[in-house]
């Protein structure tokens, strides 16, 4: 067996309680490698005082976390970068992770999201794979970026937007080392609604809901949705905003999600229409709650490197609204609608013609489900597979 140690970001959780991406990539990498028998056996290199159940579909490597760099240490080793001197509070921070992985025999080490990592793991056998869910080189100089990567295998990116930005800011014996291996889409936790769902659902009120579900943040664009549907002015559609500014659902409301409230008060009043929300779910409530929806948007205004959400959406059978922008396209593909991003106009159209033709919305609905089946974890599984048996 060969192992495939996944180094995830110090204190991130490997649990389903979370709605935390890298975590789920693992978790689906993990499981379709199982189901595929392959060779690889899969661990997550995991700070021991993160929290419980986790997924049980790789092992798990614990080690005692150290502290977190401050603002201050960032300023720090964003200067100390620049001028041609190791980022040393984010490698203190990795040391632990390079420590329990050190010892153990050659392995793959995919260090998702963690520049820092092929460095500190330079004179191993290990083969370093930096593992890019986020634009993780806007801070590096071409230079600084050269030196830290150096020895690293490969360059695995989860979208062809993000890995065109990665290459941009890459010396060329790094960028030819970039490959696109995109995020997998759960088919077997995310299902369309049984016929008794969808009946209930039927039966709950005769209005169209339409879902959004994501962090709340001003880069996701909820208050861009909100925006629209004011805009549509139309009391035969209900809204439901699912997510927190991060993943409690205990926590005090943020600034921004005072100003959604305010702005739904506002669309309400302006349209008739119901906008209700609802706090952080863990990935055990989610499919379900994308069952009782009809539509779903992810409206976001940045450049998204993938957008599991949406990919969700499209296994839950929903049709799917999503800006055009980053790696949505890629997710999306020809199974749903786009829109230009923070553009509150546009995406009242797209809702609205969906909401009036449920002909359409059936067409789309199949195409959803076709798509993601297509592209689930297996698919995603054998793309990175084969990028590792290159290396």
């Amino acid at each position: 067996m060969i192992d495939i140690l996944h180094a995830i970001t110090p204190g991130d959780h490997f649990s389903p309680r979370t709605g935390s991406a890298i975590p789920t990539v693992v978790d689906g990498l993990a499981a379709a490698a199982t189901r595929d028998g392959a060779v690889f056996r899969h661990a997550v290199v995991l700070d021991r005082s993160t929290m419980r159940p986790r997924y049980d579909s790789a092992a798990v490597i614990e080690y005692a976390g150290a502290r977190g760099p401050t603002r201050r240490d960032r300023a720090m080793d964003l200067a100390r970068g620049r001028v041609g001197l190791p980022r040393t509070a984010v490698a203190r921070y990795y040391e632990p992770v390079a420590d329990a992985i050190r010892t153990r025999e050659p392995s793959f080490v995919l260090a998702h999201n963690a520049p820092v990592l092929p460095w500190l793991l330079r004179d191993t056998e290990h083969r370093v794979v930096l593992y890019a869910h986020n634009d993780l080189l806007r801070t590096y100089t071409r230079q600084e970026a050269g030196r830290v990567l150096d020895s690293v295998a490969a360059i695995v990116c989860v979208s062809d937007s993000l890995a065109e930005r990665t290459r941009a800011v890459l010396p060329g014996r790094l960028a030819e080392r970039v490959r696109v291996v995109r995020n997998g889409i759960d088919c077997e936790r995310f299902t369309p609604a049984t016929t008794d769902e969808g009946a209930a659902s039927s039966t709950r009120d005769a209005q169209l809901r339409v879902v959004f579900v994501g962090r709340m943040v001003a880069e996701k664009g909820p208050d861009v949705l909100i925006r629209a549907v004011e805009h549509l002015g139309r009391p035969d559609l209900e809204y439901l905003l699912v997510g927190s500014q991060g993943f409690a659902r205990d926590a005090p409301l943020s600034p921004y999600e005072h100003e959604l409230r305010e702005l739904a008060d506002e669309a309400t009043a302006a349209s008739g229409a119901v906008i209700s929300f609802e706090p952080f779910v863990d990935r055990a409530a989610l499919p379900a709650l994308l069952r009782s929806a009809d539509l779903l948007v992810a409206p976001s205004r940045w450049a998204e490197p993938s957008g599991l959400t949406a990919a969700e959406g499209l296994a839950s059978g929903l049709p799917v609204i999503a800006s055009r922008v980053g790696g949505l396209p890629d997710v999306v593909g020809a199974a749903g609608v786009l829109v230009d991003p923070d553009d509150p106009a546009a995406l009242a159209e797209a809702i609205a013609s969906l909401a009036d033709n449920p002909e359409a919305r059936q067409r789309m609905s199949e195409r959803a489900r076709a798509h993601a089946v297509a592209h689930d974890w297996s698919w995603a599984w054998s793309n990175l597979r084969q990028v590792l048996e290159e290396l």
